[in-house]
């Protein structure tokens, strides 16, 4: 069924620009595309981009079919905080693909996420920090649970995102009762090209198994 199945894609750039990235691998599987738009965080800040990729998910929903929605980067925090949130409720969307997500401003080893300036500061419009809602709201690890399919990606030399962060992510995941598939290759951030072999089968395979289990709704 991954032919006719809806893929919703979310771009990165940090949450305050707008990067693109060849999502044609997925046309070639038969998927329909659809580019997912959101206010940058020097529009709006969190919850604003939440909202907006929710309301373009409903926009993109089209009967009997599955809906995955993927992202690179911050495009993958946001695809992750739909895929597992749910678009109305948890369990609609039927997988989630995250190309090196930034998922826990908080984490111990990434004390740049916490520096003056950095794109969670713009996101939230204020210093991630614990115990303050919107930083746990927009961690990624506080909605795991509902079950949707995860498929990670992480480059093993990202010095912008620490891989830490999908690995994690996978973890808790787990934990939780997610299928997960992690695929960590040689790369920097920004270099995990769809079309590289080793990343191109790994997301086929595992479009080809989320999507054979949707039933028709």
């Amino acid at each position: 069924m991954v032919d006719g199945a809806v893929l919703l894609w979310v771009h990165g750039g940090g949450w305050h620009s707008r990067d693109t990235t060849d999502v044609s691998l997925f046309e070639e599987l038969g998927m329909r595309v659809v580019q997912a738009r959101y206010r940058l965080s020097g529009e709006a800040t969190w919850p604003a981009q939440l909202d907006d990729v929710r309301a373009e998910a409903r926009a993109a929903l089209l009967p009997g079919r599955p809906l995955v929605v993927a992202g690179d980067s911050a495009g993958a925090h946001l695809a992750l905080q739909v895929g597992l949130r749910g678009v109305d409720v948890p369990g609609d969307v039927d997988a989630v693909l995250a190309l090196e997500p930034p998922v826990d401003p908080l984490a111990p080893d990434w004390p740049r996420g916490r520096a003056e300036g950095n794109p969670w500061h713009q996101l939230l419009g204020h210093l991630p920090a614990p115990g303050d809602a919107a930083t746990v709201d927009c961690t990624v690890t506080t909605h795991v649970g509902a079950g949707t399919p995860v498929l990670l990606a992480h480059g093993l030399d990202d010095a912008s995102v620490p891989v830490t962060q999908t690995l994690n992510l996978a973890a808790a995941l787990v934990a939780a009762g997610h299928r997960v598939h992690v695929t960590v290759a040689d790369g920097e951030h920004g270099q995990l090209d769809l079309r590289r072999p080793d990343l191109a089968a790994a997301v086929r395979r595992f479009l080809a198994e989320v999507t054979a289990a949707v039933p028709v709704r």
